[in-house]
């Protein structure tokens, strides 16, 4: 089987991958299409000394299983399924859990993949193949609103104009959020709703007052330095949302926060289900942030591609290739 792998920062195409095996509890998948993420170009980088497969955006059709022969996406945390926090319906959190793509399991940058049957959605016949690898960004937009209690008229700063924070400007604004999006890329206001603000420069010089504080702020810019460079932005008793996961360890001061009492939250992955109705309703239009696409057997060329700063969704066309 032909695939991505990385090794410690290394990466390199191979045809000689074990396809995954049969399984009771897993449905294999034939790969249609993976998307590359920030996290792939950090994995790529050495981050977690990850070995393997990587890639979590996809879509597939389903080999096996209740779905077989359906377009299918997967939600990329696998749990152990008998735990308490699989029992209680929360597998991203197991403590076992093996991560598609990034954590103990192989990914979506080869011609299959496997997960566990609950973890996969069937796709909507009129759901693009293109549209249906955001699902997994999507959902970790959708997230916030999990999280927090959203109203209308609340006012929000999304920090970073790359491809998760245009998405979570985008699903914040569908809940009636006044949103200003701050980034370092003026033409990507062309992809935004004309009711999202789009600022740059707040990020870029010295660490000045900022020019106005937010009810919620979501850090999303995948820079260590920008954590701490966001809790002046909340309001007192605000909320601040942290998106970002990074290699490096961030520095914090944290007096500020504690001074002003803000919530600080943690937000990962998100709920599959809503993503996946809001792009078959066309609520949320993503189609129109894909930068390229590459077969597979131009994968590393896609990820130098993805890495190029301004570019948002890079494409790997999995079936296309074959």
């Amino acid at each position: 089987m032909r695939g991505l792998v990385f090794d410690r920062g290394a990466a390199k195409l191979v045809d000689d991958l074990s396809p995954p095996e049969a399984s009771e509890r897993e449905t294999r998948v034939e790969v249609i299409a993976a998307g590359v993420c920030a996290t792939d170009l950090a994995l790529r980088r050495g981050y977690m000394g990850f070995a393997g497969v990587p890639g979590h955006e996809f879509v597939g059709r389903a080999i096996d299983g209740p779905l077989a022969g359906k377009r299918v996406v997967g939600e990329i945390n696998a749990g152990c399924g008998e735990c308490p926090s699989c029992i209680d319906d929360r597998s991203r959190h197991c403590a076992t859990r093996t991560v598609l793509g990034i954590l103990g399991r192989p990914g979506a940058f080869a011609e299959q993949l496997s997960l566990p049957t609950r973890n996969l959605l069937e796709v909507p016949d009129h759901v693009s193949d293109d549209a249906a690898v955001f699902v997994e960004p999507l959902a970790a937009a959708f997230q916030i609103r999990e999280q927090i209690a959203l109203e209308p008229h609340m006012r929000a700063l999304v920090i970073g104009d790359g491809r998760l924070g245009l998405l979570c400007a985008m699903v914040l604004e569908l809940y009636g959020v006044e949103i200003t999006l701050a980034g370092r890329h003026p033409e990507h206001k062309e992809w935004l709703p004309g009711s999202i603000e789009h600022v740059t420069g707040w990020f870029e010089g010295d660490d000045s007052p900022p020019p106005e504080t937010f009810d919620l702020v979501v850090e999303a810019t995948g820079k260590a330095a920008l954590l701490e460079r966001a809790i002046p932005f909340v309001r007192p008793r605000g909320l601040l949302v942290l998106k970002t996961t990074v290699e490096e360890r961030a520095p914090l001061d944290l007096s500020l926060a504690v001074v002003n009492e803000i919530n600080i939250v943690g937000s990962r992955c998100g709920p599959f289900d809503v993503a996946l109705a809001a792009l078959a309703e066309g609520r949320v239009p993503v189609e129109k942030m894909i930068s390229g696409r590459y077969p597979l057997d131009r994968a590393i060329e896609a990820l130098d591609a993805a890495g190029s700063s301004g570019t948002l969704k890079v494409i790997v066309d999995i079936e296309r290739s074959a």
